[in-house]
């Protein structure tokens, strides 16, 4: 993988900070609207108190356990965006290649101004691949995301997570324990889950999405399973389908639906499995009969989008194209023009070669700082509500300021390590989805040009 140099060049009129635009929101700057004005806070105030933080997860139950932050020291809290700014860059030309910063497409624009690449969780996966020099890898994004980099990284370079409270509501929405109560069940439908029939299928292919906990990626390991992302699902399910007689996909049952259903299976087919119930609410029947069983997760942020929006934005935009991720509920993805993965959305506005106006649905962060860096297009995110993602949110300058002072003063903080006996198999459903190329290889994640 080779990563692409960019210059951005962004729009004069438009402001590519999602912070700016709510605090603009909150002190009455501005007549749009937020889904929380604790936004406006720095995400220092949340640390201790259980729960994703203020945002589009807001509501979601939080598992008991779950990572928190500890208290980051008051010179991190009170220094203005522009002194941390200062902070970072000057600790990152102390540290030189001893690290590399990754930046999702979600986090804030005051941390991707300095992220080394930008890119999906997959994308900045590989990224910290390729650089096996780096001692440290600080990834800014949330907690699967980092483990995967520990995954795919050296076992001598450190993977830090600035802020520990950035996890990710739908990643927990499947746990290794209910994973695993599941599979018991099913084996009581199917019989022996691991006996072939005469086409050479066994009955259930286990399918985790990238995002997911790393215990969740050991599980589809060894039991024959494998990962897959946003851009490459449709590939993964036809490994799956060559192998076994339906698959089992979790977390996030929209975009199992989504790529089942554009591949023709039917959606009585498609039973939804809930944790919560005796053979996940189903019958034995219906789960005989089942293509693929989908698990009862879903993303906060994706499931704000509606098809009202989306009429409103054809009404209010005649000609408006509008490209939604498969995260999104079934009927806002069969309404939308398209589709596609973060990359895929950033890579149809780049190539549109007319002036365009795009009406966007996914998480704000990244429809603004499109909408600053392509001024040729009009672009918009399809919830007029400023809500991001909570957990992504959670990563504030102040904390990368903080982990990489830190590095400078030879201190590794926050990092993240998977316990060996979950890397090995884990990784055996990486390397799995790795062989799995779709048609077109996703992207490179952006080298970021400052």
């Amino acid at each position: 993988m080779s990563a692409v140099n960019i210059t951005l060049q962004p729009r004069p009129d438009v402001d590519a900070s999602v912070d700016h635009a709510i605090q603009a929101i909150v002190a009455g700057a501005s007549t749009a609207e937020t889904c929380n004005t604790d936004l406006a806070s720095g995400p220092w105030d949340f640390d201790i108190r259980p729960g994703y933080g203020p945002g589009s997860s807001m509501g979601d139950v939080i598992p008991t356990g779950s990572p928190r932050q500890g208290e980051l020291p008051q010179s991190y809290r009170d220094a203005s965006e522009h002194e941390l700014a200062d902070r970072i860059r000057a600790a990152k030309a102390t540290l030189g290649e001893r690290a590399v910063v990754l930046g999702h497409f979600y986090q804030r624009e005051e941390v991707i101004e300095h992220a080394d690449y930008v890119g999906d969780s997959f994308q900045l996966a590989n990224a910290a691949k390729e650089h096996p020099e780096a001692e440290a890898i600080v990834f800014c994004g949330v907690h699967f995301m980092a483990e995967t980099a520990d995954l795919l990284s050296g076992p001598e370079q450190a993977v830090i997570l600035p802020n520990l409270a950035a996890g990710c509501s739908m990643a927990d929405m499947a746990d290794i324990d209910q994973v695993e109560e599941c599979w018991e069940q099913l084996a009581e439908v199917y019989g022996d889950m691991d006996q072939a029939d005469a086409e050479g299928r066994v009955p259930v292919i286990p399918v985790t999405y990238m995002n997911s906990s790393a215990a969740i990626k050991g599980f589809v390991g060894r039991h024959g399973g494998i990962v897959c992302t946003s851009s490459n699902a449709r590939t993964v399910l036809e490994w799956a389908f060559q192998r076994g007689r339906r698959v089992l996909f979790f977390p996030d049952q929209h975009l199992g639906r989504n790529t089942a259903k554009a591949m023709g299976v039917p959606l009585e087919q498609m039973p939804m499995w809930n944790p919560r119930k005796p053979l996940g609410g189903a019958s034995a029947a219906e789960l005989v009969d089942s293509r693929v069983i989908l698990w009862h997760g879903f993303c906060s942020v994706h499931r704000r989008f509606s098809v009202a929006q989306i009429d409103k934005a054809r009404a209010e935009h005649p000609g408006v194209r509008v490209i939604v991720h498969p995260e999104c509920p079934m009927d806002v993805v069969d309404a939308a023009d398209e589709s596609g993965s973060t990359d895929y959305i950033r890579r149809a506005i780049e190539a549109a070669t007319e002036p365009t106006t795009f009406a966007i649905g996914t998480e704000v962060n990244m429809v603004q700082r499109l909408a600053a860096q392509y001024p040729q297009h009009e672009i918009f995110c399809l919830d007029p509500v400023v809500c991001p993602c909570s957990t992504m949110y959670r990563i504030h300058p102040g904390y990368l300021a903080w982990v990489l002072e830190g590095l400078v003063a030879g201190q590794v903080l926050n990092r993240i390590t998977v316990p060996q006996d979950v890397a090995d198999p884990a990784r055996v459903a990486l390397e799995r989805m790795l062989a799995a190329k779709p048609p077109e290889a996703p992207a490179a994640a952006w080298e970021h040009a400052s």
